[in-house]
């Protein structure tokens, strides 16, 4: 990945007045991932819209980092469900042509 594609943690954290250690924390329960450019931590452009996320859960909602697992945990379950339903929907069609449509 290409050092465009990131930007350091420190540049994230203040833009959005959050704390380091709110995205280390969420770091070490694999919430999130963190990158290096140059031996300074950096976060993928492509995981920012969930850190914006996350930190909007417990800056704004006050939910601690428990909740916020949980919650990440089954936003994915969801997705993850809606992708099986998808999946399964072009199946029938394949097989029953018609209004299968959910």
């Amino acid at each position: 990945m290409q050092t465009q594609d990131k930007i350091t943690l420190q540049e994230f954290c203040m833009h959005q007045h959050i704390e380091i250690s709110f995205v280390e924390a969420l770091q070490e329960r694999g919430l999130i991932e963190l990158d290096h450019v140059d031996a300074t931590p950096a976060v993928s452009i492509n995981q920012l819209p969930e850190l914006e996320k996350m930190a909007r859960f417990y800056y704004e909602m006050e939910i601690n980092l428990e909740g916020i697992e949980t919650i990440a945990h089954l936003l994915r379950r969801i997705d993850e469900m809606q992708q099986e339903m998808i999946r399964l929907n072009n199946r029938l069609d394949f097989y029953e042509p018609g209004d299968n449509d959910l």
